[in-house]
């Protein structure tokens, strides 16, 4: 048997008391379906409660680990990137936005593969210098992409995806059928990252980083622990990240 990867993991904040039934105290949440495709790949997860770091913490940290996946979740605070917020940001929380950008960087700079999904597609962007479209529901000329942290909020649609990219290879595809629920999308585009899946509206859904010799560093905007158990490509991407972390 082959030697199992640890994959970082970095968690939701603190899921407040009495949101988890007959817990009386506050948790620690990563949603199951993440951790189910990662293990599906062969990975072993790690989950860490967002905490400060500096980038030597993070890089002690990281020497520990073989991955980091980045999850969705609430919005980068605006400020992380310069600007200031709309009124449509929701679930800020500081402390997540510090710990994942420096992991991120960090990452990246110590040649550590990473897998990004939704908010973490967003960091990885943010983390390289690139920056946020607040809110892009409902408006004029794009499609459905979903209501982030509503019941039945996720919506299917296609993304076309660039022949030779890191993504195509490991999906082993170049178009998909992917499962969205965000408001927000990548602007400008971080430092050294490239952009290797759209939606048909022109939405960025994929971004990796430019250098082919550069470490396996994959962002998709959508979420691919939501069909992955059904659909081969999606959880080929998790599968695709463990070999990566393997090494």
């Amino acid at each position: 048997m082959g030697r199992t990867p640890l994959v970082a993991v970095p968690a939701y904040p603190l899921v407040k008391e009495g949101r988890i039934h007959g817990w009386h105290d506050a948790g620690v949440a990563v949603p199951a379906r993440y951790v189910a495709a990662l293990r599906r790949a062969g990975g072993q997860e790690a989950i860490l409660l967002p905490t400060a770091l500096d980038e030597e913490g993070a890089a002690v940290l990281l020497d520990r680990v073989d991955g980091l996946l980045l999850l969705g979740g609430g919005d980068l605070d605006p400020r992380t990137y310069g600007e200031e917020p709309n009124t449509r940001v929701y679930g800020v929380n500081a402390d997540r936005d510090a710990c994942e950008l420096v992991l991120t960087r960090v990452a990246v700079g110590r040649r550590i593969p990473v897998l990004a999904i939704c908010r973490g597609h967003q960091v990885l962007d943010v983390a390289l210098g690139g920056t946020l479209d607040q809110h892009i529901t409902g408006r004029d000329g794009l499609l459905e992409h979903g209501v982030p942290g509503a019941e039945d909020g996720a919506r299917l649609h296609e993304v076309d995806i660039e022949p030779g990219s890191r993504l195509a290879a490991a999906m082993g595809a170049t178009s998909a059928t992917v499962s969205s629920h965000h408001h927000q999308a990548v602007a400008r585009v971080g430092d050294g990252l490239h952009v290797v899946a759209r939606a048909p509206d022109g939405v960025v859904e994929g971004v990796e980083l430019a250098d082919p010799a550069g470490p396996w560093v994959v962002g998709v905007q959508w979420h691919p622990e939501d069909t992955a158990e059904h659909d081969p490509a999606n959880q080929a991407l998790f599968d695709a990240f463990v070999r990566e972390a393997t090494g």
